[in-house]
């Protein structure tokens, strides 16, 4: 779970314009860093499987959202992948 400060600087750095909190761009880099969070989490507790199961939903998740952007517009679609390094 990412604390509404980091959110809020992932926010900032992908929006599109001045009110965008729910632009693909915003929702995959989040859901990147959240990714992140999880797996490192799970690296230390490899038998929690509720948590493994959010990853994993998180994941899927991220992905449709790619797809998603890639098919509507491949330009912002490089852009953002060569930002998160994904």
């Amino acid at each position: 779970m990412l604390n509404p400060d980091k959110k809020k600087r992932i926010i900032e750095k992908f929006k599109m314009h001045a009110t965008d909190t729910g632009s693909p761009q915003v929702q995959i880099a989040i859901l990147t860093e959240e990714v992140k969070e999880l797996t490192e989490h799970l690296k230390t507790h490899k038998k929690d499987n509720s948590s493994r199961r959010g990853l994993i939903k998180k994941v899927g998740e991220r992905r449709r959202l790619m797809k998603y952007l890639k098919r509507e517009d491949a330009k912002a679609y490089d852009e953002l992948m060569s930002k998160l390094k994904v």
